[in-house]
């Protein structure tokens, strides 16, 4: 990446190889960010035309939790082994050795991933989409699967599918908060507390930063719909979390990832249109905890706000397989998976 123009074409390049209905395009203010802590490569044909793009960096945090590794993201290519061999040797040139594990931008709790199915389903915020031969490209050249998840969809909010004894809300001294547009950076430290206790056991993880989750909330603020972040407190202290947001993902699909300020504007204008869907970004509850049924509470407050709100569907990013407790509070609420989702690996022992 040499020229501002290089930027423009390593944004856009997924936006002519993806369809348009399908494709959900990372911000290009966020490729401009990653920018600075990753390096940023294109592919180009003998003519000049970008056939694939990546980017390298590495993460001390993600080295300390699994192992030393070669981090790649924002990998897209055209269905041409030629073209993926180049991306890899880009890479690989990069990796001194090491494993190599992705694509992660810049890590596997930020955004990232490969979807193994659902192809004909549309992707959504903080969820990946591609075509069918990215994982077969993939496992071809001998990258193993990692974390492998799906992501989910509920389209009913019928009450019952939760069923929680509300005589326990007084007993434990139960309080369940809302997100606040107006207080919402001063709700974020309780946020990140919870979120790094409550995921710290999973195997992906690493522990977020009080600058990384403003980085990644920057902007939520004017577009949160209060009904659907939820905190439950237990006795005053706060044990589990529900973070779902209304899905912008079409307008983000119409404006090509680009959310200057004219198009803010726009977005800010016409939030009503983007309350049909929501995306279910994190949940969890803090150990010690857990099992305790106090996400089947939340959940329920959740499905009663989107249903009085006016929602049709609410989406979930992946969930690992091995995560049951999770996946089954999405089959309580007759929700089914969308996309079978994972991350590569090569060059690690199993």
């Amino acid at each position: 990446m040499e020229s501002r123009a290089d930027l423009r074409a390593f944004a856009e390049f997924p936006l002519r190889l993806h369809p348009t209905d399908r494709y959900v395009p990372l911000l290009s203010s966020v490729i401009a960010a990653h920018r600075r802590a990753a390096e940023l490569f294109l592919v180009r044909d003998r003519r000049g035309a970008v056939v694939g793009r990546t980017s390298a960096h590495r993460s001390d945090a993600f080295d300390a939790k699994v192992g030393p590794r070669q981090l790649f993201g924002h990998t897209e290519f055209v269905d041409d082994d030629a073209v993926f061999a180049a991306v890899l040797d880009t890479v690989e040139a990069r990796a001194g050795g090491r494993p190599l594990f992705g694509p992660v931008a810049l890590l596997p709790n930020q955004t990232g991933g490969v979807i193994t199915s659902g192809f004909t389903e549309r992707g959504f915020v903080d969820s990946a989409w591609n075509p069918a031969y990215y994982p077969a490209m993939y496992e071809r050249h001998g990258f193993r699967r990692r974390f492998e998840a799906d992501t989910w969809l509920v389209e009913d909010f019928s009450d019952g599918a939760f069923g929680f004894d509300d005589a326990r809300v007084e007993a434990e001294r139960l309080v369940i908060r809302h997100g606040s547009r107006r207080r919402f950076r001063g709700q974020l430290p309780i946020l990140r507390e919870m979120l790094n206790a409550s995921f710290a056991q999973l195997g992906y993880y690493t522990e977020i930063s009080a600058e990384q989750l403003a980085d990644q909330t920057d902007g939520l603020a004017y577009l949160l719909d209060e009904a659907l972040l939820l905190w439950l407190e237990k006795a005053g202290r706060p044990v589990a979390f529900v973070v779902t947001v209304p899905d912008i993902s079409e307008f983000l699909m119409a404006v090509g990832g680009r959310l200057g300020v004219l198009n803010q504007l726009r977005l800010l204008a016409t939030r009503g249109r983007y309350r049909r869907d929501a995306v279910l970004v994190i949940k969890g509850t803090v150990p010690g905890e857990q099992g305790k049924g106090y996400l089947t509470l939340l959940s329920r407050e959740l499905h009663r706000n989107l249903a009085a709100g006016g929602y049709r569907t609410l989406r979930s990013t992946f969930v690992e397989r091995e995560n049951t407790a999770s996946a089954a509070q999405y089959r309580r609420a007759g929700g089914r998976p969308l996309h079978g989702y994972t991350f590569y690996e090569k060059g690690a022992t199993a």
